[in-house]
C-alpha cells in the first residue's frame, strides 16, 4: 500500500471516489462531443459507437494512469470529420468546446447538490461517520475535477479541446506549421510533469483556480438556499 501511494497523487482513501467521478467526467465529456458533431452533420462519432454514457467506450488506460500519478490526463478522443459539416470551422468551435462545458456543467450541479444538501440539514440527518464523510468527500471531489477538467481541457495543446479551438480559428496559412507541432505534444506533457518549475506554471495554477471556482460555487448555492 505504501508503494502505490507512493506513486498515486491522491490518498488511497479517495481513490475510488476519485475514479467513479473520472468515469462519469469523461463519460459525459467525450459523449458531448459526439452529440454535437452527429447534430452538426458528422455520425463518425455515432457510426463508431462513441455516441454513448458507456464509460468503457471512453475509457483510455494511458490517459487515466497518468491522471493518477501526473495529476492530469484524458480520455479516448472522439473521431470528429469537420468536412462533414456546413459550416466547419464555427459548428468544429462548437464540438470542440462542448466536452469542457459539459464537465463545468457537471461541476456547477455538483455544487448545486451539495449547497442544497448542507443547506438544509440533509448531510448532517447522516449518521455521523464513513457515510457523512463519504457524501461530503465524493461531492468535494466530483466538483473540483470538473471544474479541473473544464480548465485544463482549454489549455491550447494537442490533443486538448483548447488546440482544436485554435486549429478552426487560425488562418489556413499557419495551419499547416500548427499541425506539425503535434507530434511534440506527449513530450511536452512529460516535461510538464516532470520539471517542477513547468508544472508550476500550468498545472498548480489550474488546481488553485479549480478549487477557487468549486468553493466559490458552492458558497453561492450554500446561501442561496440558506
Amino acid at each position: 500500500m505504501d508503494f502505490l501511494q507512493n506513486i498515486i497523487r491522491m490518498p488511497l482513501d479517495q481513490l475510488p471516489f476519485f475514479l467513479v467521478t473520472i468515469l462519469i467526467a469523461f463519460t459525459v465529456h467525450e459523449f458531448s462531443h459526439a452529440y454535437f458533431a452527429n447534430k452538426f452533420g458528422d455520425p463518425t462519432a455515432r457510426l463508431l459507437g462513441r455516441m454513448t454514457l458507456n464509460p468503457a467506450v471512453h475509457f483510455d488506460f494511458f490517459g487515466i494512469i497518468l491522471l493518477l500519478i501526473a495529476g492530469f490526463g484524458w480520455a479516448r478522443p472522439v473521431p470528429v470529420n469537420r468536412d462533414n459539416f456546413s459550416r466547419p470551422r464555427l459548428m468544429g468551435i462548437i464540438v470542440s468546446l462542448a466536452g469542457p462545458v459539459s464537465n463545468l456543467l457537471l461541476a456547477i450541479i455538483g455544487c448545486l447538490i451539495y449547497g442544497v444538501l448542507i443547506a438544509t440539514g440533509v448531510i448532517d440527518a447522516i449518521p455521523a461517520g464513513k457515510g457523512q464523510e463519504a457524501a461530503q468527500l465524493f461531492l468535494s471531489l466530483f466538483t473540483f475535477w470538473n471544474f479541473f477538467l473544464f480548465l485544463f481541457n482549454l489549455i491550447p495543446l494537442p490533443p486538448l479541446d483548447g488546440y482544436r479551438v485554435i486549429e478552426d480559428l487560425a488562418p489556413r496559412s499557419i495551419l499547416g506549421r500548427l499541425q506539425q507541432f503535434e507530434q511534440w505534444a506527449m513530450f511536452l506533457f512529460v516535461l510538464i510533469v516532470f520539471i517542477p518549475a513547468l508544472r508550476n506554471y500550468t498545472i498548480t495554477p489550474l488546481t488553485m483556480w479549480a478549487g477557487s471556482m468549486s468553493m466559490d460555487t458552492f458558497n453561492f448555492f450554500y446561501q442561496l438556499f440558506t
